[in-house]
């Protein structure tokens, strides 16, 4: 059990709960959708199904039909760790949603000269601790880069977590970010929010843009829609991308689509900023930040 160190603080006496394996849960549940009860020791996975295995018919056909393009984020991943050298010669790394490694992540990981703290409202192995994005329970300027990837959507207020990435964050650190536009509901209760190109670049506007770009265009909200479809008739899972299986080339399409136009139906987006004291994008610069979106990794 831990304890607050400050007298007005709600936990100063019942202490934050410690998981059988030893992972703290610093949640300040007074603030979060994640009620205590959530976190006995018989309920310590998370609240949703989250099956992360790499084997089994259900498993290869969702990757063959449903994989977002698999280039970009080891690409970002690769352009992380440059600026994380560069920054220090033992950079440190927050990931806000490591529960289950997105793509290009590993890259890092496996990395060895990067420290990485990984958090989520969920136990797993990947998990250091357990924390709501909201309140992260960090010191100002602690880590030299912060991933979050298909995170955003699932926070009540976006804007109160990138906030919390750039207190953490040291001066001229890194952010990485992933968050979807075009893509329907997931994990059902806990999905609220969408942002296009320009919304995510205003989200995460008090930093300077390294590079943006989209990450899937309309062809794989295409094929995600039709899943969806199948879905509405009240069919399961695996028939309903079974369905989807014959329509799993159109997403390849999207390596052929012009950039502009295809950013308009991104199924979601990626940015890459710096943290600079003092640097805000302001309101009027939005519509020529529109006009000049290139919807690619090349905008770097």
């Amino acid at each position: 059990m831990a304890f607050c160190t400050t007298s007005d603080c709600p936990y100063l006496v019942e202490g934050f709960p410690r998981l059988a394996d030893g992972q703290l849960v610093l949640i300040d549940f007074e603030r979060s959708i994640f009620p205590r009860d959530n976190y006995a020791v018989a309920r310590s996975v998370s609240v949703l199904n989250r099956d992360v295995r790499t084997s089994g018919p259900l498993f290869w056909l969702r990757e063959l039909a449903l994989t977002v393009d698999t280039r970009i984020s080891p690409a970002n991943a690769h352009a992380m760790l440059d600026e994380l050298r560069r920054l220090s010669d033992h950079p440190r790394l927050l990931v806000v949603g490591g529960g289950a490694l997105g793509h290009g992540l590993d890259i890092i990981v496996a990395d060895g000269s990067v420290e990485v703290v990984t958090v989520d409202v969920y136990a797993s192995p990947n998990t250091d601790l357990l924390a709501d994005g909201h309140r992260l329970p960090f010191r100002d300027a602690v880590f030299d880069g912060v991933w979050i990837q298909a995170v955003l959507e699932h926070v009540l207020e976006p804007h109160t977590v990138v906030g919390e990435i750039y207190r953490v964050l040291r001066p001229m650190g890194t952010v990485y970010a992933e968050t979807p536009f075009m893509c329907a509901v997931h994990e059902g209760a806990y999905d609220f929010t969408r942002f296009s190109a320009s919304g995510h670049r205003w989200l995460f506007r008090h930093f300077v843009q390294i590079g943006a770009g989209t990450l899937g265009g309309a062809g794989t909200t295409l094929v995600w829609a039709i899943r969806y479809f199948w879905r509405a008739f009240g069919i399961g899972e695996k028939a309903a991308i079974a369905l989807t299986l014959p329509f799993f080339w159109v997403r390849y399409l999207d390596r052929f689509t012009n950039d502009r136009k295809s950013a308009d139906a991104g199924y979601a987006f990626w940015f890459f900023g710096r943290k600079d004291p003092g640097v805000e994008t302001p309101a009027y610069a939005m519509p020529a930040y529109y006009q000049a979106f290139c919807g690619s990794s090349a905008s770097r």
